[in-house]
């Protein structure tokens, strides 16, 4: 036995030298559906308290000597998580994580205060100190990926008929298990930038390096793409999110919305952090629920990982996620890493879009500014000419993290479906949708809601018209219609162009129109037309003031510097009533003699200021993204007496301002406007302001939804509206009305206005005309929004200038609108 000592002692050290060599688990922490990687998600070797926390792109590393039968993996609102692993040999372990919801165990805090308080007013005491928009200048140069899918299609819905062109796009989507339902690429985005800011003042320019673009033709998204759109900052107070604005959990007033736990304390990298977990502290209001790693002494955001609740009152967003990773340069705290994950449902449970958006960031310079002429007027975006021509080898070489092999995949796959004809059906079909137009070849019909419409005096009104489309040309457009009425028995038509002059810095364009139609004088522009099949279905009355209006107008338009833009136009028409046969007027002898019509030919600059506007541009139109400053519009007109027949001699100048003033997130946003304008000189009604009325059952946020058309004329005049969404204030404190997520709004008009001597003379007002007296015009409103997320109803009265009837003073009208 003695003699076996030796090898037996041998044999236990070797087994004790192998128990205590190290070995190494590294892994990725992922949600099952989604396949997005979850951070900062903490995993464990069972029974020890060895372990890692995940990365921003979800990967973890164990390096160890202990031994353990499994790993664990628990983060909020996902089921814990646990494998199995070998003992003491390297391997490669997944942690897919599977959603059960949001529930935060209420933590009961003894006397004496909450230790996560003290930590939260210390983060926001030197929010000043920690913002980067506090620093005298930076730069950096940024890389975003967007991506959207089209998920959650449902097994029976792949297999039908409109899906078998593109089946084969399923049968190589990464899969988890056999009962996910796949997603279908729509398009992706990579965009290369560098980003310079400088604080006094205060300006931003950002130059898009390199632009790839798969899924879609529109370069100017490339101009959105970049940090000056897609940057959340949450040391903001508010942080706005799909046009709402959400309280940031370091908010100056945080804990009045919010409820804090320190769940713990760690050193990430170098870095002592607290972790703060944070929730709202009502239910349905616009705020976030996560966890936040807050760095010791300098109380700065280390790392962050929100989510919008599952109850806020937003519409169409069943999941939103935000992660955000912050690293010290030099003594700034600078965002290195975001991402921003959107589940787009119209049902919770149907098929929707997916949005990702992931972007890094690198090469920071702080405290160095440029003179300020580099960053020309505004917040500037330049896009390089050849930011949409780089390589594939300049990507590969340029891009901050390599694409995975599935979005290599989701390149070749949208190529491929842009090249089916099932593709071309989709898009077809989408723009009739949205654009009214059905495109044949080189023509676009439509639109198609003008093409039968029914009035009193035209009877059945038939229309067809159309457009060339950017198959015919991308520099110029030819437009026209023609219409015929069965009762009139007359043809009505319409025909114009429009050209480019410029694309480039100075967007410009010159174009020119002539029509002969029917008109409702005065009615605004967001008003049905008077052919629209949705005006004859939904009018409060017949409509019988039509006025035929023979128009010949000759325009240019020019963007100036971002945000501001002008257009200077000539404007001749003759104007023929209909509903009588002749405008009557007083001659000088006192007589009242009839005009058969009347001739004016103007010329017309508009001026529109809107700083830091941004639009996303179309082939000829274009999509405003907003701005957060009031918009000023000024027009002044000049008529031209004698000139191409005009017969009157006036000036007119409007003065119009926008704005909408966010209220702290529990109270909503109130939009108001504000309108003045004047004409100098003697007029005729037709030529005056005929406030724009209402005679239909659909809700008009531009018109006096209770006046009538031509009920008033104004040559002087001043009007204010205000228009405030409580966003649920009430109704979601309200248990059986919460689950409805209906919306409170009111609204306010007032209208003053006069009428000189002069002007009543000039032509006789007929008996349903009138001018404002002393009193101003006021019509209110109270109504609920977001009924089944689409309708809204308004009950409207008018406090002034009241009708016999009651009925006449009272409506309710209703409306469509979609809005997250």
């Amino acid at each position: 036995m003695k003699k076996h000592v030796p090898y037996i002692l041998f044999l236990f050290l070797i087994s004790f030298v192998s128990s205590a060599q190290n070995y190494t688990i590294t892994g990725k922490v992922f949600d099952v559906d989604t396949k997005e990687p979850l951070p900062f998600v903490p995993v464990l070797i069972k029974g020890t308290t060895v372990g890692g926390t995940s990365d921003f792109d979800g990967k973890f590393s164990i390096k160890t000597s202990k031994t353990g039968d499994s790993i664990v993996a628990s983060y909020m609102g996902y089921k814990r998580t646990v494998r199995a692993i070998k003992q003491g040999i390297n391997q490669e372990i997944n942690m897919p994580m599977t959603l059960e919801g949001v529930n935060l165990i209420e933590v009961v805090i003894k006397p004496g205060e909450n230790p996560a308080h003290r930590i939260i007013r210390n983060v926001i005491a030197n929010k000043n100190k920690n913002d980067k928009s506090h620093l005298k200048a930076y730069q950096y140069e940024t890389y975003n990926k967007v991506e959207f899918d089209l998920n959650r299609i449902p097994k029976e819905m792949r297999e039908r008929k409109l899906f078998k062109p593109v089946k084969f796009i399923f049968d190589n989507v990464d899969s988890v298990n056999s009962d996910e339902k796949p997603s279908l690429p729509i398009f992706i985005i990579e965009s290369l930038s560098d980003f310079y800011y400088h604080k006094n003042p205060t300006l931003k320019k950002e130059v898009i390096k390199a632009s790839k673009i798969t899924g879609m033709e529109n370069t100017s998204i490339s101009a959105v793409m970049g940090d000056m759109y897609q940057n959340i900052n949450i040391y903001d107070n508010n942080v706005l999110v799909f046009n709402k604005q959400f309280t940031s959990p370091i908010s100056d007033n945080g804990f009045f919305y919010y409820k804090y736990y320190l769940e713990d304390s760690l050193f990430i990298g170098n870095t002592w952090c607290y972790h703060i977990r944070f929730k709202s502290k009502r239910t349905q209001e616009l705020c976030f629920s996560g966890n936040m790693w807050i760095a010791d002494s300098t109380w700065a955001i280390k790392r962050l990982e929100m989510s919008i609740p599952k109850d806020a009152n937003i519409n169409f967003i069943n999941a939103a996620n935000i992660v955000q990773e912050y690293n010290r340069v030099d003594s700034a705290w600078m965002l290195s890493k975001d991402r921003l994950i959107i589940d787009f449902a119209l049902n919770p449970n149907k098929i929707g879009i997916y949005g990702r958006k992931t972007t890094s960031y690198k090469n920071f310079e702080i405290n160095k500014p440029k003179e300020s002429k580099f960053y020309e007027f505004g917040d500037k975006i330049v896009v390089d000419d050849s930011a949409s021509l780089k390589t594939a080898a300049f990507w590969d070489t340029n891009r901050h993290d390599s694409l995975s092999s599935r979005e290599r995949k989701i390149y070749h796959m949208i190529d491929t479906i842009k090249s089916l004809p099932v593709y071309k059906t989709w898009v077809d079909i989408l723009t009739l949708f949205v654009s009214g137009y059905k495109e044949v070849n080189n023509f676009e019909i439509g639109p198609y809601y003008n093409l039968v419409s029914y009035n009193r005096i035209e009877g059945m009104r038939l229309r067809f018209g159309g457009r060339t489309s950017t198959k015919f040309s991308k520099w110029y457009q030819l437009e026209g219609y023609v219409a015929y009425g069965t009762k009139d028995e007359r043809y009505k038509y319409s025909l114009g162009f429009k050209t480019f002059v410029s694309k480039k810095k100075h967007r410009s364009m010159v174009g020119m129109n002539f029509k002969s139609d029917y008109e409702i004088l005065g009615q605004s522009q967001n008003g049905f037309s008077q052919d629209n099949i949705f005006a004859s279905l939904f009018r409060v009355s017949p409509l019988t003031n039509l006025t035929r209006v023979d128009n010949v107008t000759a325009w240019f338009d020019r963007d100036w510097i971002d945000g501001l833009s002008s257009r200077i136009s000539l404007v001749g028409r003759t104007i023929t009533p209909l509903a009588i046969n002749g405008y009557r007027y007083y001659k000088h002898d006192g007589s009242i003699a009839t005009k058969e019509n009347i001739k004016n030919t103007e010329v017309k600059i508009n001026v529109r200021f809107a700083f830091k506007e941004k639009f996303i541009n179309g082939d000829f139109r274009r999509i405003s993204l907003g701005t957060k400053w009031p918009v000023l519009q000024v027009t002044y007109s000049k008529s031209l007496q004698d000139a191409f027949r005009g017969e009157y001699d006036y000036q007119k100048v409007v003065f119009k301002l926008s704005d909408r003033i966010r209220l702290v997130s529990l109270l909503g946003y109130t939009d108001y406007t504000a309108e003045i304008g004047q004409i100098f000189g003697a007029v005729p009604y037709p030529l005056m302001e005929l406030h724009g009325g209402n005679e239909t059952y659909v809700y008009d946020q531009l018109s006096y939804n209770m006046m009538k058309y031509y009920e008033f004329a104004s040559d002087r005049y001043a009007a204010v509206g205000f228009f405030h969404h409580f966003e649920g204030l009430l109704f979601n404190k309200v248990p059986l009305l919460k689950k409805l997520k209906w919306r409170e709004v009111v609204t306010a008009k007032a209208l003053w206005g006069t009428v000189n001597d002069r002007n009543r003379r000039t032509m006789i007002f007929p008996s349903s005309l009138h001018a404002l007296g002393n009193e101003p015009y006021i019509e209110m409103s109270a109504g609920i929004e977001n009924i089944f997320k689409i309708f809204r109803v308004d009950a409207l009265w008018r406090t002034t200038y009241k009708r016999a009837s009651f009925f006449d003073n009272f409506g309710v009208k209703f409306g469509f609108q979609l809005a997250f």
